[in-house]
Parts: C-alpha cells; sequence; structure tokens
C-alpha cells in the first residue's frame, strides 16, 4: 500500500493520538487502573539522577528491543523534545540491536530513525 507524502508526514502524529485516544477509551472503563499507570510512568520520567533525555533514550532502547511500533515513536520523539541528537539515537538503537539483533535492528533503523527525522525535523 503507498502513502502519499501527507499521509506519511502525518503518520507519526497519528500513532500517537491513536495511542492517547486507546488510552482514554481503556481509561472510561477501568479509570482506577490507568490512572495508577500514567501516575506511575509519569513519575519514572521525572528529573532526578537521570535527566529526561536519558530515560527516553532508554525507553527508547527497550523499546526497540521489544519491537513495540508506538513507543518507539514516543519515545522517539521524547528524546528529541529533550535534545536527543542524530548519533543519540543511533547510538541507543546500536545498543538495543547488541541485545536484541536483528529484529532490533530493523526496527531502530526504520521506525525509530524515521521518527527521528520527522520530530528533528531532517530528511534522508
Amino acid at each position: 500500500m503507498e502513502m502519499n507524502p501527507e499521509e506519511i508526514d502525518n503518520y507519526f502524529d497519528q500513532s500517537i493520538l491513536d495511542y492517547k485516544e486507546g488510552s482514554s477509551r481503556l481509561e472510561e472503563r477501568l479509570p482506577k487502573i490507568t490512572k495508577s499507570y500514567f501516575e506511575f510512568t509519569d513519575a519514572c520520567f521525572e528529573e532526578g539522577t537521570m535527566g529526561q533525555k536519558e530515560k527516553q533514550l532508554m525507553a527508547l532502547g527497550i523499546s526497540i528491543y521489544a519491537q513495540d511500533e508506538y513507543c518507539i515513536m514516543y519515545h522517539t520523539k521524547g528524546a528529541v523534545e529533550h535534545g536527543a541528537t542524530e548519533e543519540e539515537i543511533a547510538e541507543t538503537i546500536a545498543v538495543s540491536s547488541a541485545l536484541g539483533g536483528g529484529a532490533a535492528f530493523s526496527q531502530g533503523v526504520t521506525l525509530a530513525m524515521e521518527t527521528f527525522d520527522h520530530y528533528h525535523g531532517t530528511k534522508h
């Protein structure tokens, strides 16, 4: 299936929006569980000994290893928003690939790098 350039540019934002809409739907049915989950994850990503950029890069590496496409996009975006460079994204992909092999490598060099390009404003 071929996508036009507008669809490609919007794919990342649309995927993150889909995740947020799905989360809201679950929150309607399981508000206590959903609220507790988000409070926990928000606390995990607060600035601490490690900065938010480092935490986003760590989450990206785990997401690549787990082949979780929504989290790959979400945490690549988060890393970019906290100042991650292309080199830092690439090193995160490399470390994840060292543990996750070809599957992690393929997710990293495609989805993570495409998301980086989208949110960093670069095109290759």
